[in-house]
């Protein structure tokens, strides 16, 4: 136990070196550009005080919004997601495969579950022993169950998903921008003295002329900086798509499993609507590090799920070889009906449209189909 102990003590350890070293990096850039550049080398006392506010600016809430991605937990799934203890011992000592997915179907009844395996079985965790809920799943590294779960960033050594998903593309954001300030304002004294270092050697500058010190300070900054720049751009756009398509990093790469199939676009709301998942409805808090994301991590409301509204209630069927009872999963939610609510209206809106009785036809013809996939 105690080796065992002490390498996962190591593990935490070093899985910090990251971290570590992008705050090196930021600490180097504060007093690099407002010591070395803005105090000693700019003259105008009015730029000084322009570049220095912006910097500020763009730094504080660029580190405001690393701390809230590094230091907020993720959010787990709750106790209603757990199996009971006597089902539980049940499902420990069952060692068919059948028995306990019959097991695990039972409990799932009255949850509100819209997702399934590849094979249509219950997702569950062995590890945390809880039935994972829509668009959750467990973290090696953090070794726990992460609603909606992104990635795991090493760079903030912390999991992304529901609670800090929004935190964390503002801190791509905002580091955005505070590299692309540094590079935009450093551009001309970094030509200034790449020119002058590739024209006279360092002994033979006049006197006048800043210090081996402060050009080193000026020129590594632009470069780093750029660097950045050019590395988070990528980051940042390829997130910027998956909020529009209210996709997870792991579902851009493995469509969900619904109960009429895998479909990538299962929780697309409309790209406002997708927007408004995960900064909320309120826009003067869309760019402050503050948690504004709609929805309680566990349910989702579901484009799939908002077209078999009309059912009472949405009938999962395990495998047909498979002798499992069907259940029923419960309808949705205060909060999904309250945003698929719109979109609910323009259904109506196209029922109306049936009297006319070739289209009529067309919606028996789809129904007929729906229920035969079923």
């Amino acid at each position: 136990m105690a080796p065992t102990h002490v390498l996962r003590c190591c593990q935490r350890g070093l899985a910090w070196i990251p971290v570590i070293f992008i705050a090196l990096v930021v600490c180097w850039s504060y007093y690099a550009y407002v010591v070395e550049l803005c105090l000693w080398t700019i003259i105008s006392i009015g730029e000084k005080i322009v570049y220095l506010i912006f910097f500020h600016l763009s730094f504080v809430m660029f580190v405001w919004s690393y701390w809230k991605t590094i230091f907020t937990r993720p959010a787990n799934p709750s106790k209603e997601f757990c199996l009971p203890k006597a089902e539980k011992e049940r499902y420990e000592k069952e060692e068919r495969p059948d028995s306990q997915l019959e097991i695990l179907w039972r409990a799932a009844s009255t949850l509100p579950l819209y997702t399934r395996t590849g094979a249509g079985a219950i997702r569950y965790c062995d590890r945390c022993q809880v039935i994972k809920p829509d668009r959750c799943h467990h973290c090696s590294a953090c070794d726990m169950c992460v609603l909606k779960m992104d990635h795991h960033c090493p760079w903030v050594n912390n999991c992304v998903g529901f609670s800090n998903y929004k935190f964390f593309i503002l801190f791509l954001a905002y580091s955005l921008v505070y590299c692309l300030f540094i590079a935009a304002t450093v551009l001309q004294y970094f030509i200034k003295f790449w020119t002058l270092c590739r024209r006279k050697s360092a002994e033979n500058c006049p006197k006048n002329e800043l210090n081996n010190t402060a050009k080193f300070h000026v020129l590594f900054l632009f470069f780093v900086a750029a660097m950045f720049c050019i590395s988070i751009l990528s980051l940042f756009s390829y997130h910027l798509w998956l909020v529009g398509k209210n996709r997870s990093t792991i579902e851009a790469f493995r469509a969900p499993v619904f109960r009429t199939g895998s479909d990538k676009n299962g929780f697309s709301l409309g790209f406002r609507k997708n927007i408004a998942q995960v900064f909320g409805d309120q826009k003067k808090y869309w760019l402050l590090p503050i948690f504004t994301s709609q929805g309680d991590g566990l349910t989702f409301p579901t484009r799939l799920v908002n077209a078999d509204a009309e059912q009472a209630a949405v009938t999962l069927h395990p495998d047909s070889n498979k002798c499992v009872p069907d259940v029923s999963v419960s309808p949705l939610s205060e909060s999904q009906n309250r945003l698929l609510s719109n979109e609910q209206h323009a259904n109506n809106a196209e029922d109306h449209l049936a009297e006319n009785p070739l289209k009529s036809a067309e919606s028996e013809t789809i129904t007929i189909s729906m229920e035969s996939e079923s």
